[in-house]
């Protein structure tokens, strides 16, 4: 059985100010405080998820 492929992303930005599903999303990111580090499973909805919080994010081991 093959590994599953990883993603690791941390928080790097604030969400005070900015619109409400981009703090929902970084909760659904299991993201809610600055440096907070989290290993996700790399598929399409947690990709979607990072594109739209991308600038309040920084991913790292991709692909």
């Amino acid at each position: 059985m093959a590994d599953k492929k990883t993603v690791i992303v941390t928080q790097v930005g604030s969400p005070i100010g900015r619109e409400k599903d981009q703090r929902a999303t970084l909760v659904g990111l299991g993201l809610n405080k600055l440096h907070r580090t989290r290993e996700l499973e790399d598929t399409p909805a947690v990709r979607g998820m990072i594109a739209k919080v991308a600038h309040l994010v920084r991913v790292e081991n991709e692909g």
